[in-house]
């Protein structure tokens, strides 16, 4: 059996990339047109290539964004170039639910790979990756998946299940509730 490569969607690239370009486009130009006339226009060619610098960065950064699956396990290397490997036997089972996007009435689905010890090992977002993908880490890994069968909010699942979220998504939820 071979491993089954998935990557993000290519449209959020896109996306951002016109929307940088759109708010820095502007700008660009205007800091241009008013510092050529007084010759201080060297600190925003500077400025310029710093930028473009980075958005080469976050570009190489998140074409390297990969998730590798097969039956032996499943490996991630995230956008920030950090690899986690982790085998079948580290892996004991699979949340899939859908999470209403914030302020919004949409949900988008969310995946969730736990270990034998409970935690979050790889989580794959709906922005990001297909339904389809999830599906293939699914029948892939041959582990139990959990259907959560209702949409959830961000805080439903942090309080239902806190340790399938990022430690910025978690909130304290003792005052009160």
């Amino acid at each position: 059996m071979h491993a089954h490569a998935l990557r993000p969607h290519g449209r959020l690239l896109v996306q951002t990339g016109l929307s940088v370009l759109a708010l820095v486009a502007p700008i660009s130009a205007v800091l241009f047109w008013l510092s050529i006339p007084n010759g201080t226009w060297r600190p925003v060619l500077i400025a310029q290539v710093v930028l473009l610098s980075v958005c080469a960065l976050a570009y190489l950064a998140y074409t390297r964004t990969i998730i590798r699956v097969d039956a032996d396990g499943i490996s991630e290397r995230g956008f920030m170039g950090m690899v986690t490997n982790f085998s079948a036997e580290e892996i004991d089972s699979i949340v899939l639910l859908d999470l209403y996007q914030s302020g919004a009435l949409d949900t988008q689905p969310q995946l969730f790979v736990t270990g034998t010890d409970g935690r979050l090992l790889v989580r794959m977002r709906g922005q990001y990756y297909s339904r389809g993908a999830m599906d293939t880490v699914i029948d892939q890994l041959g582990v139990p998946v959990v259907r959560v069968p209702e949409p959830m909010t961000l805080q439903d699942l942090n309080r239902a299940r806190p340790e399938l979220l990022y430690w910025f998504e978690r909130r304290v939820t003792g005052r009160g509730e």
